[in-house]
């Protein structure tokens, strides 16, 4: 599936629910279905700055040629958040998530319903995700 593809898919998902507190749910769900990362990557490297929980990604590039992230937080909204965007971006090319229009994360009322602290971290989850995919392309080049 392509990045979009799997927007469109979450956008479909989200919008099966009317009340945010629902949302929230499905949010930490996502977050409990998100597999664990090894002990060994809960280092300092790792962690997302900007967010107010811990929160740590690991990129890594495969022989494929493309980059997935595993990825998890000390807190349960925020594992949800940082799942989605894993769930958006992991397994696809460095390009791709570098050049990545993340639009579900408006589509889906993200932005608006989440504390300014939240959205600044979600923000910074991007932010690191985009970084990665731009310092990765050209190991793909």
């Amino acid at each position: 599936m392509t990045i979009n593809e799997i927007q469109d898919e979450l956008i479909e998902d989200f919008s099966f629910y009317q009340d945010w507190m629902e949302k929230y749910e499905l949010i930490i769900q996502l977050g409990k279905e998100l597999p664990l990362i090894d002990e060994s990557n809960r280092q300092d490297q790792y962690i997302i700055k900007g967010c107010q929980s811990k929160v740590w990604l690991v990129p890594e590039l495969k022989d494929d040629g493309k980059l997935y992230f595993t990825a998890d937080s000390d807190a349960v909204i925020t594992k949800g958040l940082v799942s989605l965007m894993v769930k958006v971006l992991s397994g696809h090319s460095p390009k791709e998530i570098a050049d990545a229009d993340l639009y579900f994360i408006d589509q889906i009322g993200l932005k608006e319903h989440l504390s300014p602290t939240r959205a600044n971290g979600l923000l910074s989850m991007v932010k690191q995700m985009k970084l990665y995919g731009l310092a990765l392309q050209a190991k793909v080049s």
